[in-house]
């Protein structure tokens, strides 16, 4: 079994998001789902931290409460000292604007713009100022000085992925959330992409908190958050590929003795 902490939040020296007593529900009556069930749950600042779990086990949802893309039907999310749950639509969006980075999946870069445009845009749309210094370490460690004028359609999916970094990295975000970042990815792609990710937490400080269903994409990152039912299930500390499939077979065996 994986080592589980009985649901009590990790103590960490600084922690970047946080949740306490959260609960989603889905639906209403006899229809409704309960996707998640008073989690509580840390995340330490400067770590990469995966969040795995079975289908339907809760994991996408905690991200996206996590991340203020979604309201939570009880309990506290946290930024910070910054309590989510209780900001209204408006602060909500500057939030997520100045304090949060995403990286999906499809990688959501605009087709008309440049490698370089689509990096700055979050600044642009904030009326920010561009620092050229972190600018410059951005697309030195993410490899991107020769694809800067290239526009997505000229980009392998691994590039315009280090572009889609690069852009969630740009403001200097307190946490970058990254919602299955490998799923349209090659094995190699996939590889150099979780790789950059890892960089970005040792090398430039930042925070990543990554869901995946991926054992080896796991094994990427400094710590594994387990899900079962909408409950924490257990974590994994340096995970690796074997430890993260052991972990995710620990809870399929025992959810099949339940459900016996």
């Amino acid at each position: 079994m994986p080592t589980t902490n009985e649901n009590h939040p990790v103590t960490t020296a600084r922690t970047a998001s946080s949740a306490r007593g959260l609960s989603k529900v889905y639906g209403s009556g006899a229809a409704s789902v309960r996707a998640l069930d008073t989690v509580d749950v840390d995340f330490a600042a400067g770590a990469f931290t995966a969040i795995m779990g079975p289908s339907g086990s809760g994991k996408s949802t905690l991200m996206h409460l996590l991340a203020g893309l979604d309201s939570a039907t009880g309990g506290r999310v946290l930024l910070g000292d910054t309590e989510l749950t209780s900001l209204g639509d408006d602060a909500l969006t500057d939030l997520r604007r100045d304090r949060i980075g995403f990286v999906f999946q499809s990688f959501n870069l605009l087709p008309m713009f440049t490698a370089e445009q689509n990096v700055l845009l979050p600044l642009e749309l904030a009326g920010a100022p561009v620092d050229r210094e972190w600018f410059g370490t951005l697309v030195d460690t993410l490899g991107l000085e020769a694809r800067l004028a290239h526009r997505p359609s000229e980009l392998s999916g691994g590039q315009q992925q280090r572009v889609a970094i690069a852009r969630a990295l740009i403001a200097k975000p307190e946490v970058v959330f990254a919602d299955e970042p490998t799923g349209n990815l090659d094995s190699r792609s996939g590889a150099e992409v979780l790789s950059f990710l890892r960089r970005s937490v040792r090398e430039l400080g930042r925070t990543v908190i990554m869901v995946t269903h991926d054992p080896a994409a796991a094994a990427y990152a400094d710590r594994v958050v387990l899900l079962a039912d909408g409950q924490i299930a257990g974590e994994i500390h340096d995970p690796t590929p074997e430890s993260v499939l052991a972990g995710l077979d620990a809870l399929r065996s025992l959810d099949s003795v339940v459900g016996a």
